[in-house]
């Protein structure tokens, strides 16, 4: 009774976002207090995942192929986003575990200048090239054709997803996760009362279909980001932008880029390797690339809360690398790693007893089906790995060494996993099994590849 009566109070605690500082007391508590806003977070952006791709699943096959491709291609963004975050997360759990709560405040209004810039230029590039993006993803002319409005709108209302990833990492990195699960919560329940408004129409508002899921995701979102900057500026909070740390900071920004560039390069190589499977899959038609796209989408449902008790990691080893406390750091990363395995472990056997009823759900092509099931069949056997190589990678970049993660990464999907997909896919005709396969095996190299770095302990002496 006492047991639950201190879970309760401890849930509590968590969603309250009042304790923001985790360099002493019950490590296991304070992976608790830290991971709930985190893991509900993400999996409120794994419900939207999958919601969004049910209702375009009952408007059409066609739908469900040009999100996949759009998605794909966005990924360069999100490796932006995400390598920039690991940097800023480093950065501001830095200063707080230095109780240096103006220069965390720096970080961020630095954060938001950095996110102008780059989302500016994205959105040039996606206004006037959507259709080329398609094209070269593997889209024939026809699916371009059909999907290039979508795919243009959220290129262009890229700005959302900078805002959204990197302010939800100074909230992190500051130990206010809740305030991150509060945004997310808003943006992405937003988008699920809109998605099916928009796609299929409702009184006066009409039917717009595959745009209309475009225009949902980016209303949501808009409206996350508009209570994040309120949260920034007019909140109180351990990071509170003032009007002494509005001004552009030069030496500051070069040094969080320099520490962004490994990240970015990380999730970079992560993506285009994603890219480049998507692309093989291509190759055996659009039901291929559908069966895929719900295949993946289902995954992430799992994968994103597992990646939320993974950032928790990042920030614990920020603030204990920042009050020298590099045991505590190092030992908060292997208990994450192994709640995240039994986690993934029970996730993956869900997964490979029920795929067909899963995947069944979204869509009754049997081609499709069989796509997706056997996707998800397959990939999740990689989970267990999967979960050890994720929280040795967020240990790294919580201390700032975002360079071993960019080299986990390059061999794990480039040097293994795509060469691997293209010999089992094509040379040995295996097909999309080939690819799957492929996927689940470089988990076990990206996993083996963490471990071992993250044995050696070179990043508990990074300085940032």
């Amino acid at each position: 009774m006492n047991f639950l009566r201190r879970l309760y109070k401890n849930f509590k605690l968590s969603l309250s976002g009042d304790e923001s500082v985790f360099t002493s007391g019950n490590l296991p508590r304070a992976i608790f207090i830290l991971s709930v806003p985190m893991i509900l977070e993400m999996c409120m952006e794994s419900l939207f995942a999958v919601v969004d791709i049910f209702f375009l699943g009952q408007y059409s096959e066609d739908a469900v192929a040009v999100v996949g491709l759009t998605e794909s291609a966005e990924f360069i963004v999100y490796s932006i986003c995400i390598g920039m975050s690991m940097a800023v997360t480093a950065f501001v759990s830095r200063r707080i575990g230095e109780n240096d709560k103006k220069g965390a405040a720096n970080v961020a209004m630095q954060t938001i200048w950095l996110a102008l810039i780059l989302a500016g230029s994205i959105s040039i590039l996606g206004f006037f090239f959507a259709h080329d993006i398609l094209t070269l993803m593997g889209a024939s002319n026809s699916l371009a054709d059909y999907g290039e409005n979508y795919t243009r709108i959220i290129f262009c209302a890229n700005i959302n997803v900078m805002f959204l990833f990197l302010l939800n990492a100074v909230f992190r990195g500051s130990g206010n996760a809740a305030i991150a699960m509060r945004v997310l919560w808003i943006s992405n329940g937003l988008n699920i009362i809109l998605d099916p408004i928009f796609i299929f129409g409702l009184g006066p508002i009409p039917s717009l279909g595959l745009e209309g899921a475009a225009i949902a995701t980016t209303t949501g979102r808009g409206i996350g980001v508009l209570v994040q900057l309120g949260f920034l500026f007019f909140g109180k909070h351990s990071v509170q932008i003032k009007r002494g740390t509005v001004s552009w900071d030069g030496p500051l920004i070069l040094k969080m880029l320099k520490t962004s560039l490994g990240g970015i390069g990380q999730f970079i190589i992560s993506s285009a390797s994603w890219i480049l499977v998507i692309r093989i899959i291509s190759s055996f038609g659009h039901l291929a690339i559908a069966g895929y796209t719900i295949a993946f989408r289902v995954m992430m449902f799992t994968l994103l809360p597992a990646w939320g008790m993974a950032n928790a990691a990042a920030t614990l080893v920020g603030q204990n690398l920042g009050a020298d406390k590099p045991d505590r750091a190092e030992k908060s990363v292997w208990l994450i790693a192994k709640y995240n395995m039994f986690f993934l472990l029970g996730v993956s056997i869900l997964y490979f007893w029920l795929a067909p009823n899963i995947v069944g759900i979204f869509t009754q092509n049997p081609e499709v089906l069989s796509f997706g099931s056997q996707g998800l069949r397959l990939i999740s056997l990689g989970y267990i790995f999967f979960a050890y190589g994720m929280s040795t990678s967020m240990g790294f970049n919580g201390a700032g060494d975002t360079i071993t993660p960019t080299w986990q990464n390059f061999i794990a999907y480039w040097a293994f996993q795509l060469p691997l997909a293209y010999y089992l896919a094509v040379n040995l005709n295996w097909g999309v099994d080939g690819v799957y396969w492929a996927i689940t095996i470089a988990s076990v190299v990206y996993c083996g590849l963490g471990i071992w770095w993250f044995k050696k302990g070179k990043w508990k002496s990074m300085k940032v």
